[in-house]
């Protein structure tokens, strides 16, 4: 009797554990499970149907590089690591640790996730470069005139510049400006718009009048933070003068409708088998 009941709870966990790995949706031949679709519901937050539309999406993709013949290479993986390492000022093994201790990941499913990353980032470019073209002078002028507002910006900027060594200092400098330090130098500029980089622009755009930055590096070793003591008038860029940012805007909206609509038409045209969804 007891071996009887044993046999039977066995096989009831293995139909429960084939249940629930079981195959729900087969995508040109690939299968998508129902331990698939709970997990990523789990981590995603989202229910059956976003997740079973971006899991066929993502199967999609699969066989879609697969039939290019698109590969990515470790060389190619690693260097991406070594590129996000050094863009948050780590050593690779001290970025596995951060990525670790943040999302979970160990290095080996790094890996993987930033290798279906560059899959996609060729497959996207692969398609879009077939489907787009440079826009015309026409859509240029266009695009210009329903979005002016974002061409729009400061003459020029007047600044009092603080600059010192010690991070730390600088800050207690911003935190109390009565603070007095000889080791933080300080120097009225005005600056021009046309003539700094865009990040320094967009971040002094986004600083109130009477307020300072956030503390930024100088680049020379140095931290800086910038007091807005004044804005010059609005200027227009012009379509000359914003051409290459409109471009750019135009590319990305482009490529962004070509990918969604090749998607759409390769999933109608596809073979996909919906077998069962999860209770």
């Amino acid at each position: 009797m007891y071996k009887k009941i044993v046999l039977i709870f066995a096989f009831l966990v293995s139909l429960n554990a084939q249940m629930v790995d079981g195959v729900a949706i087969v995508v040109k031949g690939n299968a998508i499970t129902l331990l698939e679709i709970t997990n990523f519901m789990a981590s995603s937050k989202m229910g059956v149907k976003q997740t079973t539309d971006v899991l066929i999406r993502k199967k999609l993709e699969e066989a879609e590089a697969k039939e290019r013949a698109i590969v990515v290479s470790s060389e190619e993986v690693y260097d991406d690591i070594k590129q996000r390492a050094a863009k948050n000022k780590m050593t690779v093994s001290a970025f596995y640790d951060a990525v670790r201790e943040s999302n979970g990941l160990t290095s080996t499913e790094l890996k993987e996730q930033i290798k279906e990353q560059i899959m996609s980032q060729k497959l996207y470019a692969a398609i879009a470069n077939e489907k787009m073209s440079e826009p015309t002078s026409d859509e240029i002028a266009d695009y210009f005139e329903l979005h002016k507002a974002e061409f729009t910006h400061p003459g020029a900027f007047t600044v009092i510049v603080h600059v010192a060594k010690d991070q730390a200092r600088l800050q207690e400098k911003i935190d109390n400006p009565m603070f007095y330090s000889p080791d933080i130098e300080m120097s009225e500029q005005v600056l021009e718009y046309d003539k700094i980089s865009p990040k320094l622009a967009a971040l002094l755009e986004n600083t109130p009048l009477n307020k300072y930055t956030e503390v930024v590096p100088d680049g020379r070793g140095k931290y800086m933070s910038f007091y807005m003591k004044a804005v010059q008038s609005a200027e227009e860029a012009g379509v000359e003068g914003a051409k290459n940012q409109i471009i750019s805007a135009i590319m990305a909206s482009k490529r962004e409708q070509v990918l969604t609509d090749y998607f759409a038409r390769l999933r109608l045209s596809a073979e996909i088998k919906m077998i069962r969804m999860p209770d």
